[in-house]
């Protein structure tokens, strides 16, 4: 059977999708190989004609992942104060809670990340400076957005955690309106508007 050319690039792509999802809401380190290539309909020897290696995988999931993650938390460049605190809302949200596969990779892979690579672990890091920076430009102060990064990425994690609907929310609620209390506020302690 004959593949057409662009074959082997869209099979890539669909394994790196599928694998985005699927270990995000699984983990990366329980998700084997034979699980990701099934998933989007061939055998476990096709894995290695894409990828050397699952760890290559991992990195390039990652990389990808990170991107999704610092546009989440941070938008694009050009980011006002009132998008950054539309992506604060849409981060710190039920829905973002209860569907890690289509969410941030830092609270769902966060510890598989700590493990990882030398490589995966700069990729990252230069995704979390990234959103720092443009939380320190909102804030106007480099520690507070390193908070609110922390904050965030924390009070998301510890929503999946918890059996309760209600601890769900008031953790997801509690910490997006105190990091609007302390951070997001005008000059004179004036609310922004929204």
């Amino acid at each position: 059977m004959r593949y057409s050319k662009t074959h082997k690039e869209e099979t890539r792509s669909r394994l790196l999708e599928t694998a985005r999802a699927i270990t995000k809401k699984g983990g990366f380190g329980t998700t084997g190989v034979d699980a990701l290539m099934s998933a989007i309909g061939m055998t476990g020897g096709a894995f290695y004609s894409h990828f050397p290696s699952k760890q290559a995988l991992f990195q390039a999931v990652i990389e990808d992942e990170i991107r999704n993650s610092t546009e989440m938390l941070a938008g694009d460049q050009n980011q006002s104060g009132e998008q950054l605190e539309q992506c604060l809302r849409t981060y710190l949200s039920t829905f973002h809670s209860l569907h890690p596969d289509e969410g941030c990779v830092l609270p769902a892979l966060g510890a598989e990340i700590a493990r990882a690579e030398p490589e995966v672990r700069q990729t990252v890091e230069k995704g979390l400076k990234h959103i720092q920076q443009a939380w320190a430009r909102r804030v106007d102060d480099p520690e507070a957005a390193w908070a609110i990064l922390a904050q965030c990425v924390g009070a998301l994690m510890l929503s999946r955690v918890v059996a309760k609907e209600q601890t769900r929310k008031e953790i997801i609620s509690s910490t997006r309106h105190t990091i609007e209390k302390h951070y997001l506020r005008q000059p004179h302690g004036e609310s922004v508007d929204r």
